[in-house]
């Protein structure tokens, strides 16, 4: 099928950004391929998850099925702590719920003399995770471990700076997209109103950090106050927050407190 043919029919299903994306990111265009394409457009699949790549802070990523697709929100969590990065002292960092390993490798690739671990509950993400980090170089830097930020023993490693993307949306919670749909559920959703997977975060990774560091975490729209009460209860600092491009409150920074 001609480019042009293609785009048309891809405009047509799911608007001209989407089918300019495919159209120029995928080489091999026949008539059966661009109807699969069109007809999950349709649907709602996202463009993403129909390419099996989604660009974050500058670096391409694979993405599936069995992954959240990294969005521009949390290039605020890269951002916040990049920013705070300002000298070249090496630091060990901590990822827990890696997915796509796209936080952890966006700073690797940022931060120098930096090395980390990606964690992950789900094998199929990890999996994900691992063909990304060797795409972009990073295998000697980058380490991949199956396991859950609900389990203490998790590592015994101390990091200078852990961060996370936790699942936030509570199971009731309706205003999930429809693109959102086809991300894992295990990636979306926690119990407590979404605030099961801090609790965890709150309680277990005093454990994981070194004295002097920080945790930054990614939060959900309106979760700020609920998320620092938890901290506090836990013998967590809160640091500051940062807010997205849209001014939302998008990350909270917390420390150990002092003995």
């Amino acid at each position: 099928m001609k480019i042009n043919q293609a785009f048309t029919i891809l405009q047509q299903a799911g608007g001209i950004r989407a089918a300019r994306i495919i159209t120029e990111n995928v080489k091999n265009l026949p008539a059966l391929k661009v109807w699969i394409m069109a007809r999950k457009l349709r649907r709602g699949v996202p463009v993403a998850k129909i390419i099996g790549q989604k660009w974050f802070y500058g670096l391409k990523f694979f993405t599936n099925k069995h992954t959240l697709d990294p969005r521009p929100d949390t290039e605020t969590l890269v951002y916040a702590v990049i920013a705070d990065c300002t000298n070249n002292n090496p630091r060990n960092i901590l990822d827990l719920g890696t997915g796509t390993g796209c936080i952890i490798c966006s700073l690797i690739k940022n931060i120098p003399n930096s090395c980390g671990l990606a964690i992950d509950i789900s094998s199929s993400a990890l999996r994900v995770a691992r063909k990304n980090i060797k795409a972009l170089g990073l295998c000697d830097k980058i380490q991949t471990i199956r396991g859950s930020f609900n389990n203490q023993k998790l590592t015994k490693q101390k990091f200078d700076i852990i961060v996370s993307n936790p699942p936030y949306i509570a199971h009731n919670d309706n205003r999930v997209n429809d693109g959102a749909m086809h991300d894992p559920k295990l990636a979306l959703y926690a119990d407590k109103n979404g605030l099961a997977a801090y609790e965890a975060i709150a309680t277990n990774a005093k454990d994981w950090l070194n004295n002097n560091g920080k945790l930054y975490l990614e939060i959900g729209i309106n979760q700020g106050k609920d998320i620092q009460n938890i901290f506090k209860k836990n013998n967590w600092n809160f640091v500051c927050s940062h807010n997205d491009l849209s001014g939302i409150e998008r990350v909270l920074v917390f420390d150990l407190v002092a003995k």
